[in-house]
């Protein structure tokens, strides 16, 4: 992901559509907290195409270990405007997430989307393949010849 722009709300969200051909659709935004321009987790919400917002819920930041390991390594108490948070201004230059594991997160992401979405996560994504990678090939060698090229 790339960093947040200084001027991001609430408001801006992420769609995914976990399963082809339904109207249903998943909308990811980040879950603010009571400090300005810090945010707390996650708000997952499943959105119908004519009928909106059908069900929501917000994955905490603490509650899912997100920056567990970032805020031990800093001893960040567990009652500071930084526990388990991050803040668009905290660090310029680096995104307002480093150091988070976002494992707790995609597990309860794929729980949560199992229920909207059967089957949206059957299948993983094919593993890329070191072939579709893109290489440079060396262009021929240009051959002189003292005749004129047709």
């Amino acid at each position: 992901m790339p960093p947040l722009p200084r001027q991001h709300s609430r408001g801006q969200h992420h769609y995914a559509t976990p399963v082809t051909g339904t109207p249903l659709r998943l909308r990811i935004s980040f879950a603010g907290s009571i400090y300005a321009d810090t945010f707390g987790g996650l708000r997952l919400a499943v959105v119908h195409a004519d009928r909106g917002e059908i069900d929501a819920v917000a994955l905490d930041f603490v509650d899912h270990g997100t920056f567990h390991r970032r805020d031990e390594a800093h001893n960040t108490t567990v009652n500071s405007k930084q526990y388990g948070r991050f803040s668009v201004s905290r660090r310029p230059g680096k995104p307002p997430w480093e150091g988070a594991v976002t494992t707790g997160l995609r597990d309860a992401i794929e729980q949560y989307t199992a229920v909207w979405f059967p089957g949206a996560w059957a299948e993983p994504a094919p593993p890329r393949t070191a072939g579709r990678t893109a290489h440079k090939t060396p262009a021929p060698p240009t051959a002189r010849s003292g005749g004129r090229a047709r």
